[in-house]
C-alpha cells in the first residue's frame, strides 16, 4: 500500500486520467492537473466514500485546511502568480478533491474561471517533471 493510502480508498478514474501524482502529504495526495495553461494542483484526501468537506472528521477537516494552505502558499511562491483560486466543487467528480490554481493577469481565460474554458493542453513530459520538481522544492 502506498504511503498515506487508506484501506478501501480508490482514486476516481477521471482524476487518475486527468492528473499525475506529485507527492503524498499527511492526509492528501497532491496531484498536478495535466493542463499547462494554468499551474493547477489537486489535493485528494485519502478517505474512502468522502464527497463533502463536512463528511470528514473534524481532525481531517483541520488537516485538509492546513494542507490546502501549505500548497497554496507554495504554489504562489513557485509561480509568483497574481491570485490563487481554491475550490471543492464535485459536481462531476463526486470524490472530495480541492483545486488550487495559480492565476495571473493575461493567462487564458483571465479573469474568468478555468472550468470549461478552451481545450486542455497537456504538459510535455519534460515540462511536467520540471514543474513537479519546482512544486516539491516550494513545499
Amino acid at each position: 500500500m502506498l504511503p498515506g493510502l487508506k484501506a478501501g480508498f480508490e482514486l476516481d478514474a477521471r482524476l487518475e486520467a486527468d492528473s499525475v501524482s506529485v507527492m503524498w502529504l499527511g492526509l492528501c495526495e497532491l496531484r498536478l492537473m495535466n493542463d499547462r495553461r494554468w499551474p493547477w494542483l489537486l489535493l485528494v484526501p485519502q478517505r474512502p466514500g468522502i464527497e463533502e468537506l463536512h463528511d470528514l472528521t473534524p481532525l481531517d477537516q483541520a488537516m485538509l485546511t492546513f494542507e490546502t494552505n501549505m500548497v497554496a502558499q507554495g504554489l504562489k511562491r513557485a509561480t509568483r502568480c497574481t491570485k490563487i483560486n481554491s475550490g471543492a466543487l464535485g459536481n462531476i467528480v463526486r470524490q472530495l478533491h480541492v483545486h488550487v490554481i495559480a492565476r495571473s493577469e493575461g493567462d487564458p481565460g483571465w479573469p474568468g474561471p478555468v472550468w470549461g474554458f478552451g481545450t486542455r493542453e497537456p504538459y510535455s513530459a519534460r515540462d511536467k517533471h520540471s514543474f513537479i520538481d519546482k512544486i516539491r522544492a516550494a513545499l
